[in-house]
């Protein structure tokens, strides 16, 4: 008789799973497919043919499927190569309710039209794992908490140009032991619904609350961001060093950027993203004798974010100018990049970074990943990674995060051990200074 198993059924969701099926005929053929319901009730699916080997068994973690939604040996290759079942719907890829488990159905078609039935649950939050809303001092987020008492270190979690507040990193985060404050700035309840004329202030007070409210263990708080949020971890730890303790920029800037696609209509995409003491910041494009749009307004479709910025990198002194001084961080850095990114050239920025702390000779640990052929949606395993071309959540324009699914579900395996690994080393062998 025919089995399905899948183990683990219940974990993390970063915790691969062994799909299986046995007691098949010999060189017997089977369709495997996927079913999750993501954000607002979306169903995304995938589906594989397999050839069951000489003992009548398929495994997913072993076998190279004969065709379907994923080539090559991938033992989760049916959640990362998941497509939504209606075109044009939501691109969101965790559950409709922040934090909450996914749901994965299995199912295994034999050619005789009978069929196995299995699955399993991905959870952000693993047990214990506490959820509280933070609306004081006018800091507008969602604090995750590991289990027992603590204390914990610590991450501020900080979300990209999309805006919003980034629950599931921070609650995978909180699995892992760290108090994980993933913190809106913008379209998020109570505050803009654009990043234009963000004041850095406001960051630099959840700093002084997280290191008053949480106590955090050895006064280690960490910044985690991606993308704009990227770019803003790096500012962050060098404008206020003191209480910084490590930094990670997930496909991150390394000079401050005018606010582009995430802009007040009012003030317009040339217009300052960050304000500090009343004044904006200098920007890649204010006095730019390069930089042009036009790659982006005019470019072929699927448009490319990047090749706007390209241009814009070609005046040395603008460069300059807003260029992020790194150098002032007082902390491990751990730079994330991918090679196709089509939001912006994030390999040559963390490069520009790395380069910048090796001149002054940056006394802590300093580490690089870029991902070949990746694009700009680096998150952790395993979602999914087919929607390359999307409307920007502000903008609304059309654009494409550039990458391929493969390269991209191998830059969210790859890069999130490295990401634990960079974090615990860092809590262990640097006390910060006390806020």
């Amino acid at each position: 008789m025919a089995t399905l198993s899948i183990t683990p059924a219940d974990a993390l969701i970063d915790v691969p799973r062994r799909v299986a099926v046995q007691g098949l005929a010999a060189g017997e053929e089977v369709s495997v497919s996927s079913h999750t319901v993501r954000g607002p009730a979306v169903a995304w699916c995938a589906e594989a043919r397999f050839r069951a080997d000489a003992t009548g068994t398929v495994d997913l973690e072993r076998d190279a499927p004969l065709y379907g939604s994923y080539d090559g040996v991938s033992a989760m290759g049916l959640v990362w190569s998941q497509a939504p079942e209606t075109a044009g719907a939501s691109r969101e890829v965790f559950a409709a309710e922040p934090g909450a488990a996914l749901e994965t159905a299995i199912c295994v078609q034999r050619s005789d039209g009978s069929g196995l039935q299995g699955g399993f649950v991905q959870r952000l939050a693993g047990e214990g794992v506490t959820r509280r809303e933070i609306r004081e001092d006018g800091l507008v987020g969602t604090l995750y908490l590991p289990p027992g008492a603590g204390p914990h270190p610590a991450v501020l979690v900080l979300n990209g140009s999309g805006g919003g507040i980034n629950e599931s990193r921070a609650a995978l985060y909180a699995s892992y032991g760290y108090a994980a404050l993933a913190l809106g700035y913008f379209k998020a309840p109570g505050l803009s619904d654009y990043i234009s004329n963000t004041p850095l202030e406001y960051f630099e007070k959840a700093l002084y609350w997280m290191h008053r409210r949480l106590r955090p263990a050895q006064g280690f708080v960490a910044l985690s961001g991606q993308s704009r949020g990227g770019e803003l971890v790096l500012l962050l730890g060098s404008l206020f060093p003191t209480v910084v303790s490590a930094v990670i920029g997930y496909v991150p800037g390394a000079v401050v950027h005018s606010a582009q696609n995430a802009c007040d209509p009012a003030t317009g995409r040339d217009g300052p993203a960050w304000i500090y003491r009343g004044r904006p910041l200098p920007h890649l494009w204010e006095n730019n004798r390069t930089a042009s749009w036009a790659p982006w307004d005019e470019g072929p479709q699927p448009r490319r974010h990047a090749n706007a910025l390209l241009t814009a990198l070609q005046d040395p002194d603008a460069v300059e100018r807003a260029r992020i001084r790194v150098e002032n961080i007082r902390g491990p850095v751990l730079l994330l990049s991918a090679s196709d990114d089509g939001s912006w050239p994030s390999s040559r920025y963390s490069r520009m970074v790395v380069e910048r702390l090796e001149q002054h000779q940056h006394p802590h640990a300093v580490e690089h990943l870029d991902f070949a052929d990746a694009g700009h949606s680096i998150v952790f395993p395993y979602v999914p990674t087919t929607q390359l071309v999307y409307a920007h959540p502000v903008s609304g324009r059309s654009s494409t995060t550039g990458g391929a699914p493969a390269p991209n579900a191998e830059a969210d395996a790859q890069s999130w051990p490295v990401v634990l690994r960079f974090l615990k080393h860092a809590a262990q062998v640097k006390p910060a200074p006390q806020a």
